[in-house]
């Protein structure tokens, strides 16, 4: 019976004709467990996973092996981004066991949902000490029907195990030393020759890319700025970031950027977007190479990864018809065929493809080491190349809608459209959120995922809502819509009715009070990959106390500041994964700065905004309007001055006397300040 059929999700849809019986996760996969008392086989991956589809072939497509999952086991498969509560909660056992996490993750689990052993991928024959998939079926099927009782008994004591550790952090906050000391260990693990933070493989640091340049900007720092600065042209330079097409992949395989992990995720790229968007606002010697790499990854984002619904797919896959990199990488010859002699000379050059090649078989990964002499030349030998690279098979699309990594993109694609003058991205943000709101958003609830604007049956998450409210929260600030505050202060508001944990201020859950109960419900705060769910809240809460009526701000402001106080330990110990934590932080010391700018519309009211966005620090707030808008908070009791447009800049509970010319803005909010 082919149970994932109807899956909104299309790694679900990749495993639905495997011999292999799949259940989704559901109670009635439980059930039937409990029925022919069997454990369940839980297999996590993702559609853009490489060794998710090396295991899927070796073991989930052979009907040999199939067949003795079949007999022994409930075999239910998860998509990770669709369930990231289920995810976090075996990924946490699996490197208790194991030392380390992974996807593909395969655990085996009592009827109860119990995890009594777990580990990533297992090849098809027993391989360097590894054994083999099927000796591991033989080997705990085994164990259940001979030592069933002391099984369970083990897998209740993993859970007793998880259930003892507490919530959340103890409470430290994040003072002005923490902050300052989070960048002296950020020079310290920083790679001085490659620039990035650790050793390979290395991950563009997206996070901690914001707070830098929010300490640079607030403080002065030079460190800051320059650790930034190093990191951002390192990552564009290298193969992390298509040099024909834009956007980045997800890592780099070796220290020096050379060979990316090939698939392209729109949470990176939605960060990577605002950092850079974000450096080539600041105007220093890396803003040319900045707002170049920006614009690109914008452009990428709208023409790869955006829907026929108008909002952003989930990811490309590292894979091309089952071969990692296949669609990108190239040989000199690849490049003679395409340009010719003369031009493929020049661009191997250029573009650092050898005839030894600095990937695999051969073929070079594209890097630009340096910008080319002739612009001209450049962009013919480039559009030649992604046309012809386009003609090449291409990678898979997973094309569902997440929540939370949409709202990113709402963010950035907003934060960017300021930066670079572009104002035609705001369009393209609000008609993504105007999908995210109308389909998302179910009788008051949020829902994690949609496909072919159908949504998912899966809850949102405490992600979905923080990293949703702070992109709404951008596109309000961007067109001046009571709407797009409304409902991010609703999303706001059940985050703290639902994922707050009543006893511990500032902790969160990942999952709601009322969601689908686990064997533990999840609360991780550390910024990974992407924010993490508390984290994102607390930017949200942060940005909405200062757009908010007097009605949700206090409220809002402590909400902010008990969650930011939770994150101190981290930020002290491992600031590397509590970037957005620390931009928060940032934030908050910072004001966050407020600028409402009244005026009816025209070129003055035009060029107040555009001096507060190119000048307002990070996790600043600006919002232009109508003189004493009440449906617009940040403008409610702000006029005119002297019958002209006005600018309203505070700080925390601080203003300044409104301006109404572009140098005292900019004055205004120049320079840095403690």
């Amino acid at each position: 019976m082919n149970r994932l059929a109807d899956a909104t999700s299309p790694y679900l849809l990749q495993h639905a004709d495997n011999p292999v019986r799949w259940w989704p996760w559901s109670p009635e996969a439980f059930e039937e467990a409990r029925r022919r008392d069997v454990p369940v086989l839980l297999s996590v991956g993702y559609a853009a996973c490489h060794w998710c589809h090396v295991m899927a072939h070796e073991s989930f497509e052979d009907p040999e092996i199939a067949a003795v999952m079949n007999e022994h086991f409930v075999n239910v498969k998860v998509d990770r981004e669709e369930r990231p509560d289920v995810d976090a909660v075996y990924m946490e056992v699996t490197q208790a066991m194991t030392g380390q996490g992974g996807w593909p993750m395969t655990c085996f689990l009592t009827p109860d949902g119990e995890p009594f052993h777990c580990g990533t991928y297992y090849p098809p024959k027993p391989l360097r000490g590894m054994p083999s998939f099927p000796q591991l079926l033989e080997a705990v099927a085994s164990a259940w029907t001979e030592r069933g009782d002391e099984v369970r008994a083990a897998a209740s004591r993993v859970v007793e195990q998880l259930a003892g550790q507490g919530p959340g952090l103890p409470e430290a906050g994040v003072d002005e030393q923490v902050l300052e000391s989070a960048v002296a260990r950020l020079d310290d693990e920083f790679d001085q020759v490659n620039a990035g933070f650790g050793g390979a493989p290395k991950f563009p640091p997206s996070m901690v890319l914001e707070f830098l340049l929010r300490h640079h900007e607030r403080t002065g720092s030079a460190t800051a700025l320059e650790l930034a600065e190093r990191t951002c042209e390192a990552m564009a330079r290298g193969g992390l970031h298509d040099q024909l097409a834009g956007g980045f992949a997800r890592y780099s395989v070796d220290a020096e950027w050379v060979v990316p992990h090939f698939e392209k995720m729109l949470y990176d790229n939605a960060l990577l977007l605002r950092a850079y968007a974000h450096l080539a606002r600041l105007g220093t010697g890396s803003a040319g190479l900045a707002q170049r790499v920006a614009r690109m990854t914008a452009e990428f984002l709208l023409r790869d990864l955006r829907t026929p619904e108008g909002a952003f797919a989930a990811s490309l896959d590292a894979d091309t018809e089952g071969v990692e990199g296949l669609t990108y990488v190239w040989t000199p010859e690849e490049l003679r065929e395409v340009l010719g002699e003369r031009d493929a000379a020049w661009a191997a050059d250029l573009l650092s493809v050898t005839d030894a090649g600095t990937f695999e078989h051969g073929a070079s990964t594209l890097r630009l080491p340096r910008d080319p002499e002739d612009p001209v030349r450049w962009q013919r030998v480039r559009e030649a190349l992604a046309e012809a690279r386009s003609r090449r098979p291409q990678p898979g699309l997973d094309d569902k809608v997440v929540t939370a990594w949409n709202g990113m993109a709402l963010t950035a694609l907003v934060e960017a459209a300021a930066a670079l003058d572009e104002p035609g991205w705001i369009d393209d943000a609000r008609r993504a959120a105007e999908l995210l709101v109308d389909r998302h958003l179910v009788d008051g609830r949020l829902r994690r995922s949609s496909r072919h604007g159908v949504v998912g049956r899966a809850a949102g998450v405490l992600e979905d809502h923080g990293c949703l409210a702070e992109g709404l929260l951008a596109l309000h600030q961007a067109t001046g819509e009571r709407r797009w505050l409304d409902v991010a202060c609703a999303l706001l508001d059940v985050a703290l009715e639902r994922f707050a944990e009543p006893e511990h201020p500032g902790v969160f859950h990942d999952t709601a009070s009322d969601a689908e109960a686990l064997v533990r419900r999840p609360s991780d705060p550390t910024d990974n990959a992407s924010p993490s769910g508390a984290s994102a809240t607390a930017a949200a809460l942060a940005s909405a106390a200062a757009l908010a009526g007097p009605d949700r701000a206090a409220r809002y402001r402590l909400a902010a500041e008990q969650a930011v106080a939770r994150s101190g330990l981290l930020a002290q110990r491992a600031p590397r994964f509590a970037g957005h934590w620390l931009a928060t932080a940032e934030a908050l010391r910072h004001g966050p700065v407020q600028i409402a700018i009244a005026g009816e519309p025209g070129s003055a009211r035009a060029e107040l905004l555009a001096t507060a966005r190119r000048r307002a620090p990070g996790g600043a707030v600006a919002v232009a309007g109508e003189p004493e808008a009440p449906e617009v908070p940040l403008l409610a009791g702000r006029g005119l001055v002297d019958g002209v447009p006005a600018a309203y800049v505070c700080r925390g509970y601080v203003c300044d006397r409104p301006v109404t010319d572009s140098e005292a803005l900019a004055e205004a909010l120049s320079g840095p300040s403690a």
